[in-house]
C-alpha cells in the first residue's frame, strides 16, 4: 500500500458516518437506498460518503436493473491495520519495560521501611 492509499484509508475511516456504512456492509451487500434510510442525512449526503469510501478502495458498487449495491472490500484496511500493527508491538515493548520497571521498584522498601527477616516467620499477634 502507498502512501497516498494509506491516507485515503485513514481518511475515510475518520468519520463515523463512514465507519458506520463500513459495519452494515459486513453483514452482507445493501443498496445504496437501503444504506441511506439507515442515518439521519440525506440520500445525496450519504451518496458522497460512498464515494469517499469508494475512492479508498473499501467498498464496491455494482448496478443490478435499476439498484446500485455495495459491498465491502476490506482488504485496504488489512494494509492500514497491518501499518498500526508496528506501532502496536512498539507500545507493547514501552509497556513491557515500565511494568519490568514498576515490578523490580516494587521489591525495594519504601525509605523509612523496614525489611523483614526472610528467617523469621510473618507474626500472628500471639505471644508465646
Amino acid at each position: 500500500m502507498g502512501e497516498y492509499q494509506l491516507d485515503t484509508v485513514l481518511s475515510a475511516v475518520a468519520d463515523p458516518t463512514r465507519r458506520a456504512i463500513l459495519d452494515r456492509l459486513r453483514n452482507g451487500d445493501a443498496r445504496v437506498t437501503d444504506l441511506a434510510s439507515a442515518f439521519p442525512i440525506s440520500l445525496n449526503s450519504t451518496s458522497k460518503h460512498i464515494k469517499v469510501l469508494e475512492r479508498a478502495e473499501l467498498v464496491q458498487r455494482s448496478v443490478r436493473g435499476r439498484d446500485h449495491v455495495l459491498s465491502l472490500r476490506a482488504e485496504a484496511l488489512g494494509d492500514a491495520v497491518a501499518w498500526m500493527e508496528q506501532y502496536r508491538e512498539f507500545w507493547e515493548q514501552r509497556l513491557a519495560a515500565l511494568e519490568a520497571f514498576v515490578l523490580q521498584d516494587a521489591d525495594v522498601p519504601a525509605e523509612g521501611e523496614v525489611e523483614p527477616d526472610p528467617g523469621t516467620a510473618p507474626s500472628d499477634g500471639a505471644d508465646r
